[in-house]
């Protein structure tokens, strides 16, 4: 697929028009094309063969003729003469978070910075302070873009690593000669990064390593043995696979999950009891006396087997011992998606897309839940517009008749002094509300988001920290007086489920829990393709060790609107 490639050629493109001082339209044009693009499910070659390229939203003639170009020769000549037009420097630094063309143009032109040691250089010797508007703040924001930059380098997103993973098993798994196969390491646990993809597997050996090698969506073959080979994908990530024998296949994949830490503490116990515990099997002297599965490994000593999300040796160990796992929540557990856009905001989506996806996935209910009307850059809605979409909605649940109920929901924005962006008399009228933070993401939003709360019509509070993963850190705030006032008014704490953010993530679930907070799980979806992110969701709250009695997601119809109404009851608005 060349979906990848063509959305990063045009969101190049539209860095350097930005760096020029172009028309912000044609900036815009570029911007959505990437991202339509990239969202895609299906290829863009098949489209193309096909004539549907003028079915993509906001994808004209003359950039349907340069998708077209670029599948035919395998480049953009205008895009090609373009690049040459600016300097190198422009792609390096914009892998900065918050570092954006104009920006970059200024360090260019005004000091010479050409590299990332040149703007750190810059940066100790004070002469950003030289340029226009740059004072300590935006300084320092730069200076935490480039320790963000480096501390992620080299790091995978985990969505992105389990799209792969997904892809990779799907296509093996119904092979005859593939006995058992699993992914391992960091995805299996669901980290919200991953250093490494591996992908464990048992059966016939040479028959399996040679299916893995010939997968349609290899790049580059970087190793090819009788147990082990390693692949760079389509995505231009590397994923390694093992192939192990049957009887110390339970034992392998004890061993290559990890975490570093379980294991340790793991193998020191087995130590003590006069084991030995590795990728091979569980031993007593010589003997192997387990190995076929983890489950046979714990078991024998003495444990229950603690879930691969929780091993990070955090107290799974002990609770395993004492036989006290948490019941975590499970992803077939999950009776709705509670954050959704559709196309009448910022989603590239028509409701009906959404319900099609809603019903493959077996769900009960979704909630829609465009932006606000401040929210202009995400096309927020208008009281009238909302009011039109809400009819949309009533039609919509006319006609499926209870097959799927489409809940009608808003994600109203948390104004700077804390008021909502619509007022209560709008807000009554919905079924649910998330609130959410879409500004001024450097200051401290705990009173904020607490007035947020206090409002009897708000049931979520959206991606309560504001981190989007390797680009921007969580706002301060003071989440125990947060979770405090959340438990108190039964207003739940979203786990944002989009793969660059799950937000909040595992161990402020583990804090949120000790205040009793109900969690709810929203896959911020703006594309009918993001709804399988619910997946990554569900992870960090198993990570964060939230059982099913927490996660409102998993409550009948009947029990949600109950958990909706019970809040609005204690505030004496009903």
């Amino acid at each position: 697929m060349k979906n990848k490639e063509l959305a990063r050629i045009f969101d190049e493109w539209a860095d350097i028009l930005e760096f020029k001082g172009d028309n912000p339209y044609h900036i815009r044009a570029y911007r959505n094309a990437a991202r339509i693009i990239n969202d895609l499910s299906e290829d863009i070659e098949v489209l193309a063969k096909e004539g549907k390229l003028s079915s993509l939203p906001g994808i004209g003639k003359r950039l349907q003729a340069k998708i077209l170009e670029f599948l035919k020769t395998g480049k953009i000549e205008e895009f090609e003469k373009l690049k040459t037009e600016v300097p190198d420097t422009i792609f390096t630094l914009l892998d900065i978070p918050g570092v954006g063309p104009k920006t970059v143009k200024l360090l260019y032109e005004q000091l010479g910075i050409r590299s990332l040691e040149d703007l750190k250089r810059a940066i100790e010797q004070g002469k950003l302070y030289q340029l226009p508007g740059f004072r300590q703040k935006k300084v320092e924001k730069i200076r935490k873009g480039i320790e963000l930059l480096e501390k992620s380098h080299g790091r995978i997103l985990l969505g992105v690593a389990v799209f792969i993973v997904d892809r990779i098993i799907e296509q093996l798994k119904s092979q005859a000669f593939v006995e058992h196969i699993s992914v391992a390491g960091s995805t299996r646990r669901m980290k919200e990064t991953v250093g490494d993809i591996d992908i464990l597997a048992t059966g016939k050996n040479l028959e399996i390593i040679e299916a893995f090698v010939s997968l349609p969506n290899v790049k580059e073959l970087l190793w090819k043995g009788t147990k082990k080979a390693t692949i760079i994908v389509e995505e231009g990530e590397q994923v390694d696979l093992r192939v192990t024998e049957p009887d110390c296949y339970g034992a392998a994949l004890q061993y290559f999950t990890g975490s570093r830490a379980h294991n340790i503490h793991l193998r020191t116990i087995c130590v003590k009891n006069g084991l030995k515990l590795n990728e091979y099997g569980l031993f007593k002297g010589e003997q192997r006396i387990a190995g076929k599965t983890e489950e046979e490994i714990y078991a024998a000593l003495g444990m229950d087997t603690p879930p691969p999300e929780i091993r990070e040796d955090t107290g799974e160990i002990e609770a395993a011992f004492e036989h006290k796992l948490p019941d975590l929540v499970e992803l077939s557990e999950i009776k709705g998606d509670l954050h959704i856009h559709s196309n009448w905001s910022d989603g590239a989506s028509k409701i009906e897309d959404l319900i099609d996806e809603a019903l493959k996935r077996g769900y009960e209910y979704i909630a829609i839940t465009d932006h606000s009307k401040s929210l202009k850059i995400a096309s927020g809605l208008s009281e009238e517009d909302l009011m039109r979409r809400n009819y949309e909605i009533d039609k919509w649940n006319e006609k499926l008749n209870g097959k799927l109920v489409l809940l009608k929901g808003t994600e109203v924005d948390i104004l700077p002094d804390g008021r909502l962006d619509y007022d209560d008399e709008v807000l009554k009228t919905l079924d649910f509300v998330v609130a959410s933070v879409h500004s001024r993401f450097n200051e401290d939003n705990t009173n904020r988001i607490l007035k947020a709360i206090e409002n009897p019509y708000v049931n979520v509070i959206g991606h309560p920290t504001g981190r989007v993963i390797g680009a921007r850190e969580a706002y301060p705030l003071d989440l125990e007086k947060i979770f405090k006032a959340a438990a108190e008014t039964g207003t739940a704490m979203e786990i944002n489920c989009y793969y660059n953010r799950l937000d909040l993530k595992d161990s402020n679930c583990r804090l949120a829990k000790r205040f009793g907070v109900r969690f709810s799980l929203g896959t911020d979806s703006h594309h009918r393709d993001h709804m399988w992110m619910i997946k990554l969701g569900v992870g960090t709250a198993r990570r964060g060790w939230v059982e099913k009695r927490e996660v409102i997601n998993t409550l009948t119809l009947s029990k949600l609107k109950d958990f909706v109404m019970a809040k609005r009851k204690k505030f004496g608005v009903v």
